[in-house]
């Protein structure tokens, strides 16, 4: 029983991990769809709005925010 407890408490720890190096990931894909984009200015303005939030919230740790708002500019950009 203590095996199996100390395995999922393994599990989470390091899942936690591993979620919040995505945040540098969907910036990436952000990045690299607004060189190529054919959006109105509107809706790139509005993308890098969610894009800087979303990496203020990464830097401060807030990681959920973060994909929550990166994800919704992925949305916008169709990604």
């Amino acid at each position: 029983m203590k095996t199996y407890l100390l395995a999922a408490l393994m599990t989470f720890a390091l899942t936690g991990s591993a979620l919040a190096n995505q945040c540098p990931t969907l910036m990436q894909k952000i990045d690299a769809a607004m060189a190529s984009t054919t959006v109105d200015e509107a809706t790139k303005a509005k993308v890098m709005d969610l894009y800087n939030k979303g990496k203020t919230e990464h830097e401060a740790g807030d990681h959920a925010a973060s994909e929550r708002d990166l994800g919704e500019a992925m949305k916008l950009l169709g990604i």
